[in-house]
């Protein structure tokens, strides 16, 4: 594979467009990000087979685009959809974001994404909703296949087909999301993202959540309130909450020792996939300063938001998480003014009880990836003095 050449803009789009016989990628824009983003890929020292995984990757991207723009013209009516006063769990990594996102998600009155909406959230046009989804069967082979093929991954960042799933995916199809870089040396790429404009990039956010809502109305389905999940929004909570304005987030907090060391490991077994050498120092270095430069700017939205609008999020600790997570949840209910039912607390329950769980997580040692502990403690100094003093 020629990265120069297979990776260029005119060459994705041109795949996308023959693969779905379509043309129109949609409002909003994508085709700058998408320039910068692929013009980094020659220099990142990518294995032919990581190559081959990222650019079906970016072609997936804008296949979603294509589909999802005609099922727009198709039917209208899908703008109509409100996503109204969505539950966002927020959090460093492993910080029990995904604990909480599905403990929620388990009570009938909320809606979720579940992991086979969203590696597919736009259907082919064939889609018939009254009949069997093969999206659901691809979702479960690809969830087999990455425990047998990518145990390490699968045991960091598993992604179950029928479980509530984070949206980070809907980020990434505009090409405005930490995800590129969590997985190759992007240095050009990594700091133009800092600078940028994210609302091309939360539109897109919406607009799939509409389509994903109007699908399941279409199968019969009652959608509630969306439960919404991903460790991605903590450096963009006004964008969010821009175009989810009656939103309530939910901040999970974590030592960050254990947080830094688990994102560094996965952001290492994410660049082994894509290249056959992985400075694992150099990692370490890029994640805690991706991670503090996230952290900053959620305490400088946090401090402005708990003077504006007190009330908008709920604070829990990880550790209050994991020993009493009904406890959790009902505090999250009563910020929301939401009674925690009989029938809500024993589905959580069941949950709990066969929520499936990963071993053999791979090393999270802080110091496997050029980190101390010490390091660590003094770049998040101001975030353990606000939220774990």
């Amino acid at each position: 594979m020629d990265i120069g050449t297979d990776f260029a803009p005119s060459s994705l789009v041109a795949d996308a467009q023959r693969k779905e016989s379509l043309e129109d990628f949609g409002p909003g824009e994508y085709a700058g990000a998408l320039e910068v983003l692929t013009a980094d890929y020659p220099g990142a020292g990518l294995s032919e087979l990581g190559a081959h995984i990222i650019r079906s990757g970016l072609v997936h991207s804008l296949r979603m685009r294509l589909r999802a723009t005609e099922w727009r013209r198709l039917h209208p009516e899908i703008a109509e959809e409100q996503i109204e006063a969505p539950v966002v769990v927020v959090g460093m990594m492993r910080s029990g974001t995904t604990l909480m996102q599905r403990l929620l998600a388990a009570d009938p009155r909320f809606t979720c994404a579940h992991g086979w909406e969203v590696l597919e959230a736009a259907p082919k046009l064939t889609w018939d909703p009254d009949g069997p989804d093969p999206r659901i069967d691809a979702a479960l082979t690809r969830q087999d296949q990455t425990q047998q093929f990518m145990p390490d991954l699968f045991a960091i960042h598993p992604m179950y087909a029928l479980e509530a799933e984070e949206e980070i995916v809907f980020l990434d199809q505009a090409f405005l999301s930490h995800v590129p870089e969590s997985g190759a040396h992007l240095p050009t790429y990594r700091s133009w993202l800092n600078d940028q404009d994210f609302t091309p990039a939360y539109d897109h956010l919406h607009a799939m959540l509409q389509l994903l809502q109007w699908q399941k109305r279409q199968r019969g389905e009652a959608p509630g309130r969306w439960v919404l999940k991903t460790p991605a929004h903590l450096g963009y909570l006004d964008d969010l909450r821009s175009r989810f304005p009656d939103l309530h987030v939910v901040h999970l907090h974590r030592d960050p020792v254990a947080s830094i060391g688990s994102g560094a490991s996965l952001n290492a077994t994410l660049h082994a996939m894509h290249s056959d050498h992985v400075d694992l120092v150099r990692v370490g270095a890029q994640w805690i300063e991706r991670t503090g430069w996230t952290n900053d700017r959620a305490l400088a939205t946090r401090d402005r938001w708990d003077l504006e609008a007190p009330g908008l999020v709920t604070d829990i600790a990880f550790e209050d998480a994991v020993a009493d997570p009904i406890g959790s949840v009902a505090r999250v209910y009563a910020a929301l003014g939401l009674d925690l039912d009989g029938t809500a607390e024993k589905a959580m329950r069941d949950w709990l009880a066969r929520r499936p769980r990963e071993e053999g997580r791979p090393d999270y040692q802080p110091e496997t990836y050029g980190l101390s502990e010490g390091q660590i403690r003094e770049r998040f100094r101001a975030y353990e003095q606000r939220f774990r003093g």
